[in-house]
């Protein structure tokens, strides 16, 4: 007997259970890194932002004003709603609170893995467990997402959030909160999610546009009520400081804006560069995403929005390309067995990420007599691999489905609808005929070309 036909048969709680292992095995080589043997002073320096946010409230210091200890001296960058939900760890030792974030990190990167590569993992049956395992071991490691844990980051709840309010079919916990709530919470928690509000209007999907909106509106207005001098500072004035956030020209910030502030040009002209760029970026962007979305694939419409929201951002961190991981999974479809070619460019964008190229470029640049463009290519990596990664999901958007004939349209089955889903079985049968399955193109105004009317958010079928 083959040892996978040994865990497929054994107990389902045991098979969940040796799938915990596997995670936090893989996980142990970030967080020992990161939280046992990383220099004191650098510990956990943004859950530590968060925290003193927290203690602010319960102080009555100044929320914006109020700095990390030293080295660090960090500030506040968040709106007020942010620093709200900070108040719990502002009850808990230092200490506690960053070993129990780290182990909310790795969970929410296994969520993102389970949401965002549903259609592969539900295809293998009781060896499911032990194949979300696997897929997420690779995940932590990645660049971005170790610095997340590095920082004690916020990134992995964002990504959460979003890729759960988009995916369709829906999640089941989500049955009773309406599309678009979850995009509108995050945006009141980090202003970078509203691409997600762009890409509801570029598709005239006015409801979850408006329901987003109206959430993050009534929560900021919460708590302004709560905190209203807070309020008037940070939206009055911290949130004009983009200084506030670190310095914008370091190899850190890895936004088209980053890459142009450390080669130039300076002054207007560089400003001129930037915003032809970002129309440029932005437009292929949400096209993107809009054809994912009129394709049903809603992975491959998350990760285009969210790497919008990277790239067009004034800045954005190496930890906020957490959404690297939606990405990988969107290039890997359903079943990429069937198609070595998306095994071979998930493949890339892991080992991409994998490395820290922004680091051996600064490493590179040290050297005078070596070439410095090899260091500036070095150093602005990530940011030409986003962009790489934006292309590879428009090649995978293309590409037809496994086993589809000549006569079948990439269009009309791009991964998310395959022959294959519809006979996984009574647990997932019910995945295969729902919005991600249709195999007609829907026009921008909710009918499909042959004229039928795709179903409304509010009656897509439930995931479980």
């Amino acid at each position: 007997m083959s040892p996978l036909r040994r865990i497929a048969d054994l107990p389902s709680r045991v098979r969940w259970a040796l799938a915990v292992v596997i995670i936090l095995a893989g996980a142990a080589i970030p967080v020992l890194r990161y939280l046992v043997f990383w220099p004191i002073d650098q510990w956990q320096v943004d859950v530590e932002v968060y925290r003193e946010a927290g203690v602010s409230i319960l102080t009555g210091r100044p929320i914006y004003s109020a700095m990390t200890e030293a080295p660090q001296l960090l500030p506040f960058t968040y709106p007020p709603f942010a620093a709200v939900l900070a108040i719990p760890l502002a009850l808990l030792p230092f200490g506690v609170v960053g070993w129990l974030w780290t182990g909310a990190q790795v969970a929410a990167t296994t969520a993102i893995v389970w949401y965002a590569g549903w259609r592969l993992i539900h295809r293998t049956g009781a060896l499911l467990p032990v194949t979300l395992a696997l897929l997420t071991v690779p995940m932590l490691w990645l660049h971005p997402v170790s610095d997340g844990i590095r920082f004690g980051q916020v990134n992995a709840f964002m990504v959460l959030a979003c890729l759960m309010d988009l995916r369709r079919p829906r999640p089941g916990v989500l049955r009773r909160i309406p599309p678009g709530v979850l995009v509108g919470l995050a945006m009141s928690i980090k202003l970078t999610p509203g691409v997600f509000v762009v890409h509801y209007l570029v598709n005239r999907r006015w409801k979850e546009a408006i329901t987003a909106v109206g959430t993050a509106v009534v929560v900021t207005l919460g708590s302004w009520v709560l905190l209203p001098e807070a309020s008037f500072a940070f939206w009055g004035g911290a949130l004009q400081d983009p200084a506030r956030l670190g310095p914008n020209a370091g190899t850190s910030n890895q936004s088209i804006r980053g890459f142009l502030l450390r080669v130039g040009p300076d002054g207007t002209l560089g400003d001129a560069i930037w915003l032809v760029l970002v129309a440029v970026v932005g437009f292929v962007g949400f096209q993107l995403a809009r054809r994912a979305y009129r394709a049903g694939d809603s992975i491959s419409e998350v990760a285009a929005v969210g790497l919008m929201a990277v790239l067009l951002s004034p800045v954005a961190w190496i930890h906020h390309l957490h959404w690297m991981v939606v990405v990988v999974f969107a290039v890997l479809g359903a079943d990429p067995l069937r198609d070595r070619r998306r095994l071979l460019a998930a493949g890339v964008v892991t080992g991409y990420f994998l490395c820290r190229m922004p680091w051996w470029g600064i490493t590179w640049l040290s050297h005078p007599d070596w070439p410095r463009w090899i260091g500036r290519v070095l150093q602005n990596a990530d940011t030409f691999g986003s962009l790489l990664a934006l292309a590879l999901l428009w090649w995978a958007l293309h590409l037809p489905a496994p086993g589809a004939g000549d006569a079948t349209t990439g269009d009309a089955t791009t991964g998310d609808a395959t022959t294959g889903d519809a006979t996984r079985g009574d647990a997932t049968t019910h995945e295969a005929t729902t919005h991600e399955a249709t195999t007609h193109e829907a026009t921008t105004d909710g009918t499909t070309t042959d004229g039928t009317t795709r179903p409304a958010d509010d009656t897509v079928q439930v995931a479980p």
